[in-house]
């Protein structure tokens, strides 16, 4: 398997941000890591090796980059005008900054999907959401989609604005849900094990419906829990079946 790992210093974030790329070509998938966790996360727990028949043959290349989770959502000490700073700059980052990286790498035609599990699952969705010119479709696995889960009770319209569950049923602009709608690619996956939230999932796609949004929404049993087996299972069996 082909894999580099770059990096440059990030204006909007103002420090060296890595990223592990894997492959030679096919459609981008960018990965968003879990909780507090990095760029080599999906790497580290086996992900990127359940991904390698179809990265070998050229089907996807992958882009798996840091959150700052832990300069937000996961920062404690910080005051919640910080970590929603932090947030927004992050995803400035991904939009100004990763997607032309993505871009220059591969063709401006090269669709990019954006996936994640547990936490960014929510990052993966939100951003997908939020710029769909730039973003052609998501694939959240796992991932709770109000963003007040994370902010122990902290709500601002920053927050609202960052969060699916709150924004996405007052989602008026009709260019912007037009852009959505025409996605073929928003996978909603979750198991129904220890620790999943899949009512948060079917929560997410009932909005969607009334949206007149396609989505695929898929739950998974008991025996399916909010882990890495979870993950590695799911994410190359919709690879190789809806891809």
């Amino acid at each position: 398997m082909e894999r580099r790992i770059t990096s440059w210093y990030s204006p909007c974030l103002q420090r060296d941000m890595p990223v592990a790329v894997y492959g030679y070509y096919g459609f981008a998938l960018l990965m968003v890591p879990t909780a507090a966790a990095d760029f080599l996360e999906y790497e580290r727990f086996g992900l990127i090796e359940s991904l390698r028949p179809f990265i070998d043959s050229g089907k996807l290349k992958v882009y798996s980059i840091n959150s700052i989770n832990n300069d937000s959502w996961m920062n404690y000490e910080a005051h919640p005008l910080h970590k929603t700073y932090m947030h927004k700059q992050w995803n400035y980052y991904v939009y100004d900054e990763v997607i032309p990286f993505i871009k220059n790498d591969t063709s401006s035609e090269t669709p990019i999907f954006v996936c994640g599990a547990s936490f960014g699952a929510l990052h993966s969705a939100n951003l997908f959401f939020k710029r769909p010119d730039l973003i052609d479709g998501c694939i959240p696995m796992s991932g709770v989609y109000e963003l007040t889960e994370y902010t122990r009770g902290y709500y601002d319209e920053d927050v609202y604005f960052n969060s699916p569950m709150h924004y996405l049923p007052n989602l008026t602009d009709h260019e912007i849900l037009e852009q959505i709608r025409r996605s073929n690619h928003i996978h909603l996956f979750s198991g129904s094990g220890e620790y999943e939230d899949p009512e948060s999932a079917r929560r997410l796609a009932g909005i969607l419906y009334g949206k007149g949004i396609n989505y695929e929404l898929d739950i998974w049993g008991g025996e399916w829990r909010h882990d890495w087996n979870t993950w590695r299972a799911m994410l190359p069996h919709y690879i190789g079946s809806r891809f």
